[in-house]
C-alpha cells in the first residue's frame, strides 16, 4: 500500500483500488501505479515509477500539468511543508535614464516527492 501520512486517505485518482480478487488463487498482484511522461525533455524519475508515495501535485503521478516555461532562481526559503520560495532576480530598463535597475520576484513552488 502507499505511504499514508495525511489524515485523509491518499490515492491516485486514475487507479481503481477495489479490484475483485479470485478466491483460491493465493497470489498477490503487483501494486497498480499510474505515471505519465510530462514532455519538455524531462524524463520520469525512477522513484515516480517504482515508488509508493502519493502526491496529487506531482506532474509525474498527479493530475497537474507543466505549462509555459521552466524558470530558474535561487532557493530563498524552505520552511513550509512541501513548498519552497524561489527568488528570481532580473533587470528592468528605465527609458528616461537609459539604464537598468535590479528587481526581484519571490515565487512559491511545490517540492515533488520523487525529485531528490
Amino acid at each position: 500500500m502507499s505511504e499514508q501520512t495525511e489524515k485523509a486517505f491518499q490515492k491516485q485518482p486514475a487507479v481503481f483500488l477495489n479490484k475483485k480478487r479470485q478466491i483460491g488463487t493465493g497470489q498477490k498482484g503487483k501494486e497498480i501505479r499510474w505515471t505519465k511522461n510530462v514532455g519538455l525533455g524531462i524524463k520520469t524519475p525512477r522513484e515516480a515509477i517504482e515508488g509508493t508515495y502519493i502526491d496529487k501535485k506531482c506532474p509525474f503521478t498527479g493530475d497537474v500539468s507543466i505549462r509555459g516555461r521552466l524558470l530558474r532562481g535561487t532557493i530563498n526559503n524552505m520552511k513550509m511543508k512541501r513548498t519552497l520560495t524561489i527568488r528570481r532576480d532580473y533587470l528592468h530598463y528605465i527609458k528616461k535614464y537609459n539604464r537598468f535597475e535590479k528587481r526581484h520576484k519571490n515565487i512559491s513552488a511545490h517540492v515533488f516527492t520523487c525529485v531528490p
